[in-house]
């Protein structure tokens, strides 16, 4: 038996090749998944990717826009529900007609535009579909090459397997540039017409379809308004053809002067001095990069119809002000019960750079003059001194200020009243008792006891002497306001806050401003003892007179002038139990006003200007009164152990000053002054008078009408 032959193999190339083939098609497949799978951008990183959305700054209601913050580019995404239908149709009718029939390709004008461009040699067509675009815009760059188109082919097909056509659709119509740096269709809506995406008409949506293409060429703000409307109908008309508008809407929508619907080109700003107060507080905390690229939207404090009438409060009341050489004003406005700023003017005009007008002079450190007396007066009333306390308003030296000489204040009305009490020297801006006040509470603890109000006071503290009572230190209009409230609040502190809540793009609550508690700055009995001198307008009139702005029919309304040396700076604070209101009067570079621009004179009239429409809306109510003390010590709650005249008007001439000051000498050098008869630090209790103060003999002095010692060498 024949061994059979084994059958010789003979080599296949078809069968190389066919192998080679099925190796290369295996490994290709491999590589696209895991392209696909791990050098794709993932989705979560396509969801997360910043888009740079457009924060909006708004009033308390959130029916006025401030300000809005962004970069190069202006956006600000809206949820699929605020997104017009026609916004949608037109996008898709002239972007991508297929584009609820593809998976993120259309296979047909992918081959269309091969044709294209072989025939001319490069990338003259690029067949992107909605969804192409949304890849390259968020997460690719712009280059035409070969590799990003694919991987701009690979993430198109992953974001159609992860989102729907409408997410696909929402996210593109979000972020697509409009131009003028508007990015999504909200920004486009309010950037070219003012109004918000949803209130766009078929003829401005389809307009604004137009424009993603080309922005610069198609800009209604450009040089090629016709080629604008020959794009615009055409989407209109594939918009007919396809049967999602009717004939007529076509036709009505052709027929429109959309043109001239557009709106200037503008980046409007409301409340300037306001909007950047709080725009440094947010970059605090946020930075501004993060607030020009993640769409937050800030519900400020601010009161908007409150707003208008302060801005139109302050220019009145400056043009008024011309007359006294004062250029410029400013206001702030609070809600006392939670710190709300609900107006903020920081100049008569933010953008008249003659007067510095961008200078927010309610933040600016500037001397108060009188309007700080209520504060050392409220430390002097915390230590046990009482409205009633009585001290002798006669010319005294308080010894050698800052430059050696003798420091001898003035009074306001150049005159001299005896004895009175602290309610009488409050109420009518005496400085001379002031100064003795400034000395019984103490420098060092009036500074602490501002500070708990929430003042700030600027430079070295320890240059501050006597004069601080006579507002030596320099601090903001809106601390001082904020302070008074103080005053309101039954001495709770409250700090001013210009932030309702915050949102981030997608309405989520990032921060809500709470009705504070507040911190205790004062005793009740202290700011109640404040709020009844400073609106007690009999007593105010010993100087004053009756009819001042700071003068009310009916109760609950406090209020104090101020004004500095040179007349360089003029104040008024006040308040009511509801609301407070600073006014600042002067000129930004610090020169004087004219002689006599007193704070009576020239910011008064402003105050009592806003506070009246204020009362309108919030009408006051009587203060809460104190509680009387009582006290055996002289002096302290007005007891005297003397007979003792005082005047309370004013000398009608020279004479009968120097008749008045003659006879209040003789009467005052059978007494004593405050500081013999109670211990300095705590006027209420048995400690005993420190006979060896040496303010004591100073304000002995004053009394007796005795020489001023000679320094010696």
């Amino acid at each position: 038996m024949k061994t059979p032959r084994t059958q010789k193999k003979t080599f296949s190339w078809g069968r190389f090749f066919l192998g080679l083939s099925v190796i290369f098609l295996f490994m290709a497949m491999l590589t696209s998944i895991a392209v696909f799978v791990f050098f794709i951008p993932s989705i979560n990183e396509f969801t997360d990717a910043e888009h740079g959305a457009t924060s909006v700054l708004y009033d308390r209601t959130g029916e006025h826009v401030l300000y809005q913050v962004h970069g190069e580019e202006n956006r600000k995404p809206i949820n699929h529900t605020d997104i017009p239908k026609n916004i949608r149709l037109a996008t898709i009718a002239v972007e991508d007609e297929n584009f609820y029939r593809h998976f993120g390709i259309d296979t047909r004008a992918v081959f269309r535009a091969l044709r294209v461009n072989l025939r001319e040699g490069g990338f003259e067509q690029g067949a992107s579909t909605i969804t192409q675009q949304l890849a390259r815009s968020v997460l690719l760059s712009r280059e035409k090459t070969v590799e990003r188109k694919a991987i701009e082919a690979l993430l198109a097909i992953k974001l159609e397997f992860f989102l729907t056509k409408e997410e696909i659709l929402d996210q593109y119509l979000n972020q697509v540039p409009y131009g003028s740096n508007a990015y999504g269709i909200e920004a486009a809506a309010e950037t070219f017409f003012d109004k918000q995406a949803p209130e766009l008409t078929l003829g401005e949506a389809t307009l604004l379809a137009a424009l993603p293409n080309a922005p610069t060429l198609y800009s209604p703000y450009g040089n090629n308004p016709d080629l604008l409307i020959q794009r615009q109908h055409l989407i209109i008309e594939k918009l007919r053809k396809n049967g999602w508008v009717s004939e007529e809407e076509a036709a009505r929508a052709k027929e429109e002067d959309i043109l001239a619907r557009v709106v200037p080109l503008k980046r409007e700003i409301h409340a300037p001095h306001f909007v950047f107060a709080v725009l440094e507080e947010l970059e605090k905390q946020y930075g501004r990069d993060y607030l020009e690229t993640h769409g937050l939207h800030v519900y400020t404090t601010l009161d908007w119809e409150a707003q208008q009438k302060a801005e139109e409060a302050v220019r009145s009341g400056a043009a008024k002000n011309a007359s006294w050489n004062a250029s410029n004003a400013a206001l702030v406005a609070l809600d006392t019960e939670n710190g709300e700023v609900l107006a903020m003017v920081g100049s008569k005009d933010y953008f008249d750079k003659s007067i510095d007008g961008a200078v927010n002079v309610a933040l600016a450190p500037r001397q108060p003059g009188s309007s700080f007396k209520p504060f050392v007066y409220a430390r002097a009333f915390e230590k046990g001194y009482q409205p009633e306390t009585m001290l002798f308003d006669l010319p005294t030296s308080f010894g050698p200020d800052g430059q050696g000489k003798e420091y001898e204040p003035q009074n306001y009305d150049g005159n001299t009243h005896g004895l009175i009490s602290m309610r009488q020297a409050l109420s009518n801006s005496l400085n001379i008792p002031a100064v003795q006040t400034q000395y019984l509470a103490g420098v060092d603890s009036t500074l602490a006891q501002v500070e708990k109000m929430g003042i700030t006071v600027s430079g070295n503290k320890n240059r501050y002497g006597l004069s601080l009572v006579l507002g030596g230190a320099e601090v903001s209009l809106l601390q001082m306001t904020n302070a008074y409230c103080v005053f309101s609040q039954d001495g709770l502190y409250k700090k001013a806050s210009g932030i309702l809540r915050i949102e981030d793009t997608y309405g989520k609550e990032l921060f809500s401003h709470e009705k504070p508690e507040g911190s205790r700055a004062l005793s009740q009995e202290t700011a109640r003892k404040i709020s009844s001198i400073l609106s007690d307008n009999q007593a105010r009139s010993m100087v004053f007179g009756g009819s001042t702005p700071l003068a009310f029919k009916s109760g609950g309304v406090a209020a104090k002038t101020g004004t500095t040396q040179e007349f360089r700076d003029a104040w008024t604070v006040g308040y009511t139990q509801k609301v407070a209101v600073g006014i600042w009067v002067g000129n930004n570079d610090n020169t004087p006003m004219k002689a006599g621009a007193d704070g009576v004179f020239v910011a008064a009239p402003i105050w009592r200007n806003y506070m009246d429409y204020l009362l309108a809306r919030y009408p006051a109510t009587a203060f809460p009164g104190y509680t009387t003390v009582t006290s055996d010590k002289p002096l302290i709650t007005g007891s005297l152990p003397f007979s003792y005249k005082s005047y309370d008007s004013p000398p009608q001439n020279s004479k009968e000053r120097k008749r008045r000051e003659k006879d209040l000498k003789k009467q005052a050098q059978e007494f004593h002054s405050i500081l013999y008869y109670v211990n300095r630090d705590e006027p209420l209790s048995d400690k005993a008078p420190n006979l060896d103060d040496p303010m004591l003999a100073r304000f002995e002095a004053a009394l007796s009408g005795a020489p001023k010692e000679e320094k010696k060498d």
